[in-house]
């Protein structure tokens, strides 16, 4: 009587063993753009450049730069909206670019983590 299922042999055919060394490969390129984006900067300005704000690929901001001109005690809601938007350009940016890499890693694969399963 024949078997059902499984593979002759018992070993893994040619084509899941490819595909396994494939996905470690992915993984170390993956860890190893992780790690670079991590250790870059992104930089974004508003109000025509009185507030700069800085953010690393961690998500977290490294640095404001506020113009004089832009610290009006009577107008804060103006300050906070700007240092706002500032921030969320820079962030904008860095997940844009994250992406990009990433996308290019895995050959634009859906699913989680870039697996398509």
């Amino acid at each position: 009587m024949a078997k059902r299922g499984g593979f002759p042999g018992g070993a893994m055919p040619g084509n899941m063993n490819n595909l396994m060394k494939q996905a470690q490969r992915m993984q170390k390129q993956m860890e190893e753009k992780t790690k670079e984006i991590e250790e870059k900067e992104w930089e974004a300005s508003a109000g025509g450049g009185a507030v700069t704000v800085r953010v690393s690929g961690k998500k977290e901001i490294s640095g404001v730069v506020l113009s004089k001109e832009v610290v009006d005690p009577d107008d804060i809601e103006m300050l906070q909206d700007l240092i706002m938007a500032a921030a969320n350009e820079a962030l904008r940016k860095m997940e844009e670019e994250s992406q990009s890499v990433m996308g290019q890693i895995t050959g634009g694969l859906g699913g989680l983590g870039g697996f398509p399963f």
